[in-house]
């Protein structure tokens, strides 16, 4: 999505019509939490939006970074941070783009969720390059993406339109295996479903970790 585009929709949509934005952290992202599969450690939000889910892993002990490519998102997420008394770092930054150098450090843990829908083929490989390039060795990535089983928008087709006017691309599980495979080694991989805001997804799930031999 261009940057205009999602600005427009922070903009000039209530954060109760925007589908994406919901305040209670996903499930899947609790139990890797919970479990002690990532522990509290120094974490990059890639698209995180009004700050929701950063400022759940901050309660949790996090060190929290969230970048976001809106700027009223960007805002959102640094008044809700400060208005329940929690610390994180919010940069507007495009993943895409040379992330590094604006975030200024790397992490142990970096996660997108629902982000990588919103990047076309053309440009992913760059993303994960980045994504790869801000973790420390070792470090963990999560990544959750919809599905192309998934029958909303359409129900069919690679690209899909959204009624806020955004178009996603619906992914198989060979081809994120092929986009992941050359920097991170799978932990966890399956297709799930998933509560949504309105109507429930099916969602490639991606849990991984740094490779080393890059």
């Amino acid at each position: 999505m261009k940057q205009v585009e999602t600005d427009e929709i922070y903009r000039n949509v209530p954060l109760t019509k925007i589908p994406w934005n919901i305040e209670a952290p996903p499930d899947e992202l609790v139990q890797l939490v919970e479990s002690g599969k990532i522990p509290p450690c120094d974490v990059i939000d890639l698209g995180c939006g009004a700050g929701n889910y950063a400022i759940y892993l901050a309660h949790k002990g996090f060190n929290v970074t969230g970048v976001d490519i809106s700027p009223t998102a960007i805002k959102l997420a640094k008044e809700n941070a400060k208005k329940i008394k929690v610390k994180c770092n919010f940069f507007v930054a495009d993943a895409v783009d040379d992330l590094r150098n604006v975030v200024g450090k790397t992490f142990d843990f970096a996660y997108d969720w629902e982000v990588l829908h919103h990047i076309f083929p053309e440009k992913r490989k760059k993303f994960v390059q980045n994504v790869f390039g801000v973790l420390n060795p070792g470090g963990k990535y999560f990544s959750v993406c919809f599905s192309e089983k998934d029958t909303g928008f359409g129900g069919s087709g690679k690209f899909r339109s959204t009624n806020l006017g955004t178009v996603l691309y619906f992914s198989s599980e060979e081809e994120l295996n092929d986009l992941f495979s050359s920097y991170f080694g799978i932990i966890e991989f399956k297709t799930i479903e998933i509560s949504g805001k309105f109507v429930p997804h099916i969602i490639n799930y991606a849990f991984m970790e740094k490779k080393s031999n890059q």
